[in-house]
């Protein structure tokens, strides 16, 4: 990568990755793409309002900023698609296909990010395998499988350098996420800073993979710059930095603000689709094939973000 385009710029991960890109390939060569109209003291001096399902508007974009390599984080997230299936269709899958379009004519490097809503209840829970059964029993799930397949078809029929990851829940102190299930993950931090105590929407118990966003972010850096000739899987790595339940949080937590306490109201929608996906999946393909190495378990990651927030 040299010169990048990031749509779903302002989202969870785009919010932290567009710093990290001008950190390392300056500021000249990162263009931030949004639906939402530019942010106040947004980092970087190039963006452009956009809406993927724009293809004309999309492809007038890239073309003009010229980027080797298209980023495209914009989509709709888990809980938020199973109230709105049809808007969750036509960015995931409609605005992805553009995405692969304009990355066919201008001959581009795509990033496309799954998820482990990607996988459903009959898919193995524990040591998840990177190739198994894919059946998800939710309209985001239905979306990033369409997707890692799409991204397939383009590399094997079109010779599309894509590559992507099976994103886990993703936790982060600069940006709130916007309505996946592993939100609670998320919003605890801020409650036990603001309240001292926090009510989980996910159940006791209930396992799934997490991921501190920088490493997040050193993930799809490194695997962009990764020989493609060591590529077997290429759109749809599983990655993970760790897997615990919400009583894990709070003994986390604790050792930090001993009086922090955890109670649960849970949401049946979203522990529906909790209790669909993984509890831990097997990362070894993208260790093996480039070097993917997260740096934060539970414990480190714990101390950064209630040292961030009360920042």
């Amino acid at each position: 990568m040299k010169r990048i385009l990031v749509t779903g710029a302002t989202g969870q991960i785009g919010t932290d990755l567009v710093e990290k890109l001008i950190e390392v390939y300056g500021d000249d060569n990162v263009l931030s793409c949004s639906r939402r109209e530019r942010p106040e003291n947004w980092v970087g001096k190039h963006y452009e309002s956009l809406d993927v399902t724009d293809a004309k508007r999309f492809f007038e974009i890239t073309k003009s900023f010229a980027p080797d390599t298209i980023l495209h984080l914009a989509a709709v997230l888990s809980a938020v698609g199973e109230d709105n299936p049809q808007l969750l269709w036509d960015i995931n899958v409609n605005g992805l296909y553009n995405s692969l379009e304009i990355a066919r004519e201008l001959d581009l490097a795509l990033f496309v990010p799954s998820s482990i809503g990607a996988f459903g209840p009959s898919t193995p829970k524990v040591g998840t395998p990177q190739t198994t059964i894919q059946r998800p029993t939710t309209a985001y799930g239905v979306s990033k499988v369409a997707g890692e397949l799409l991204c397939d078809y383009y590399y094997k029929r079109f010779g599309v350098d894509t590559r992507g990851v099976r994103f886990p829940g993703l936790i982060s102190y600069k940006a709130l996420p916007g309505g996946g299930t592993t939100d609670y993950a998320v919003h605890i931090y801020y409650d036990a800073l603001k309240k001292g105590s926090y009510t989980s929407f996910i159940g006791e118990g209930t396992y799934m993979d997490m991921m501190y966003m920088p490493d997040a972010v050193d993930c799809i850096i490194d695997l962009m710059e990764a020989d493609p000739s060591k590529l077997i899987d290429r759109n749809a790595f599983n990655v993970s930095g760790m897997s615990f339940d919400p009583s894990d949080m709070e003994k986390s937590i604790q050792k930090f603000i001993p009086g922090f306490s955890l109670d649960y109201d849970v949401d049946p929608v979203r522990q529906a689709i909790a209790d669909s996906w993984p509890d831990k999946m097997d990362v070894s393909a993208a260790r093996e094939q480039w070097g993917f190495d997260p740096k934060y378990d539970l414990d480190a990651m714990t101390k950064d973000m209630l040292e961030k927030l009360a920042e």
